[in-house]
Order: C-alpha cells, then sequence, then structure tokens
C-alpha cells in the first residue's frame, strides 16, 4: 500500500491594495460624521453619569437630614460629658 501524500491548502495570495477594507472604503464625510456621531455618544454618556452622582448626593444629602433623633444618636453616640 502507498501512502498517499497529504496536501497543504494552496492560500491565496494576499496582496494589500487601496481600498481594500471597510475603512478605506468610507469617504472622508461619512467618516467625519461617524466620528462626530461618537464624540456626541460619549458626551452624552458622561452627562448621565454626572447626573447620577448628583442625583446619589442628593440622596443621600435628604436622608441625612430626614434621620431621626434615635438615629443619630445611635451613628454619633452620646456624649454626654462634652459640655
Amino acid at each position: 500500500m502507498a501512502k498517499k501524500k497529504q496536501r497543504q491548502p494552496v492560500k491565496p495570495a494576499v496582496t494589500k491594495e487601496e481600498g481594500n477594507g471597510l475603512f478605506d472604503q468610507l469617504s472622508s464625510d461619512v467618516l467625519a460624521k461617524l466620528k462626530e456621531t461618537k464624540k456626541q455618544l460619549v458626551a452624552a454618556e458622561q452627562e448621565k453619569e454626572e447626573e447620577r452622582q448628583a442625583q446619589l448626593l442628593f440622596e443621600k444629602k435628604q436622608k441625612e437630614k430626614n434621620k431621626t433623633f434615635e438615629e443619630l444618636l445611635d451613628e454619633y453616640g452620646f456624649g454626654g460629658s462634652k459640655f
């Protein structure tokens, strides 16, 4: 029995041509629009995060403001010897 030679797949020659990729095919105005849209999305996300942080701070202040006397004593303790 003769052994069969294993054939290695023939790879097509890769040539680099201008405009071969999607990025290269986009016109400059479309690319500029995409970049501007990305900037707007990043700015909107940052604004949303700042609003969330401000809301959390406001809620924390409201919670502190509305504490009962008992909660304040539990938190800070009773230091009767201070006066």
